[in-house]
């Protein structure tokens, strides 16, 4: 691996006379391989070590995740707009046997409990909610006219983007789940006789949550993790990250355990985001655990048929049934 990843970036413009150091495997990752590694410029008196991370697809992906090279893409556009993302260098297709990235490492906290937990976070629990929404309206309201994020899905259906988002994760369900799932089925009757009306288009990260953001004590450092990203409806972001996985056990803080509702939305809207509806963030809500609900069967397949024996994903399909009785309870409450 070192040598094939040195071999790489040596080819690389103003790369030339570069070594690969301290390369390792990070924990965690359930879509991609994770590896850090410096890159010390060994040109004099030019010397410089440059913090790196590696992302490499695992052999089975999501079948729900935009393509490598698409989330590489996205990353550098969503850079040069200034938002809080590591800084993109190369993407490469065969060189490491799958295709990977190599992005600048941003040092920090990822584990959402040490948010919980740590006292040395109390600042940031305090200040993230603010943050993040903050910084969701800056990415919410990135230009997607025009041909830019062509290679993005764009999924509308009878020109709803709920109809379209509600509609491919249903058709991911009846393809790929290995049984059925009648609280799902309830589910997806439910959203589409609550569709929201159409507003407009936005990018959307699609997975914005906790343990998505890389943290330090004065609060988020950098978003992570854009591979579920589209064009849609800005307010499903603003559901999602609502959903109660995404709490540990803190419900009464329903953003991330950290943060309640009113102050993530007013920090979104004064940032410049949409302005946040109730009903329509409630069915985004729902849909986000459905959403869950369906990438939990989806990241248990690999180990199923054998083609991975991660026990990270065959811990992740026990969670199904957690989020069916969370999206029950949120129609009975709807």
């Amino acid at each position: 691996m070192k040598e094939r990843l040195q071999a790489f970036i040596g080819k690389q413009e103003g790369f030339e006379n570069s070594r690969v150091e301290s390369l390792y495997r990070m924990p965690g990752g359930a879509s991609k391989e994770t590896w850090s590694f410096d890159l010390v410029l060994t040109d004099e008196p030019a010397r410089e070590v440059l913090p790196m991370v590696l992302r490499i697809n695992r052999s089975s992906p999501l079948p729900i995740s935009i393509d490598l090279e698409q989330e590489f893409l996205l990353m550098k556009e969503v850079y040069e707009e200034g938002i809080e993302v590591p800084k993109p260098y190369w993407y490469g297709e065969k060189e490491l046997g799958n295709p990977f990235y190599i992005i600048g490492r941003i040092e920090g906290e990822t584990i959402v409990r040490r948010l919980h937990r740590d006292d040395e976070y109390e600042t940031a629990r305090r200040v993230i909610p603010a943050q993040m929404g903050k910084i969701l309206a800056r990415i919410h309201r990135i230009r997607v006219t025009g041909n830019r994020f062509n290679f993005l899905p764009h999924r509308t259906q009878c020109g709803s983007s709920a109809l379209g988002e509600l509609s491919f994760y249903e058709t991911m369900l009846h393809r790929y789940a290995p049984d059925s799932h009648p609280a799902l089925e309830l589910g997806i009757r439910w959203l589409k006789t609550h569709l929201p009306p159409s507003m407009g288009q936005s990018l959307v990260h699609g997975d914005y949550r906790l343990g998505n953001i890389i943290f330090g004590s004065e609060g988020v450092r950098s978003v992570l993790d854009w591979e579920l990203s589209h064009v849609g409806d800005p307010m499903e972001d603003l559901g999602y990250i609502s959903i109660q996985a995404w709490r540990f056990g803190n419900d009464s803080l329903p953003i991330g355990g950290v943060g309640r509702r009113e102050e993530f939305y007013q920090a979104y809207e004064q940032g410049g985001g949409f302005p946040v509806d109730g009903k329509r963030t409630y069915f985004w809500e729902v849909f986000g655990n459905l959403k869950w609900a369906v990438i939990t069967i989806l990241q248990t397949i690999p180990f199923l048929d054998g083609s991975s024996e991660s026990i990270e994903l065959a811990s992740l399909g026990r969670k199904t049934s957690e989020v069916e009785l969370q999206l029950i309870t949120l129609i009975e409450g709807g």
